[in-house]
């Protein structure tokens, strides 16, 4: 494994809206409101892309008003990419995950916001995220299976 996290070297090469959408009906301004949010990974070892997926859902008695799930995806650099497998399984810190992370749910953040601008939904901001609380342990991918 990498002994230093920050010191690897990425490129933020694409993002992607997998989902978005809008219950109108089932919004209540007057009911309380409820996150959920959920945190994947995801591995494209051929072109060493390590990517991320959030996923947002505003909810009111169980009942979604809004849901965005997106994914932003990191090209690893080859050098890097080596020193971080072990044995066949490649291990990213849980710093490195972290920083990558919150770089995914401020995406979302913004995208949501263009997304919701000039509806009613707009008012729906993802509030701050500590996603280090979120990684407990670094990541790893079997590249053997």
């Amino acid at each position: 494994m990498a002994e230093n996290p920050n010191s690897i070297n990425f490129s933020f090469i694409n993002i992607k809206t997998e989902q978005f959408v809008t219950f109108e009906e089932n919004f209540d301004k007057s009911k309380e409101i409820k996150l959920n949010t959920n945190l994947s990974f995801g591995l494209n070892s051929e072109d060493k892309i390590f990517s991320i997926s959030t996923k947002f859902t505003f909810e009111i008695n169980n009942k979604p008003f809004v849901s965005i799930q997106l994914s932003c995806f990191f090209e690893i650099d080859k050098n890097n990419w080596e020193s971080l497998i072990t044995n066949g399984v490649i291990f990213f810190p849980k710093d490195f995950v972290a920083h990558m992370a919150m770089l995914t749910v401020g995406t979302s953040r913004g995208v949501l916001h263009a997304k919701t601008e000039g509806t009613i939904f707009n008012e729906f901001v993802l509030p701050t995220i500590n996603v280090v609380d979120m990684i407990k342990e670094p990541i790893s991918f079997d590249l053997n299976s």
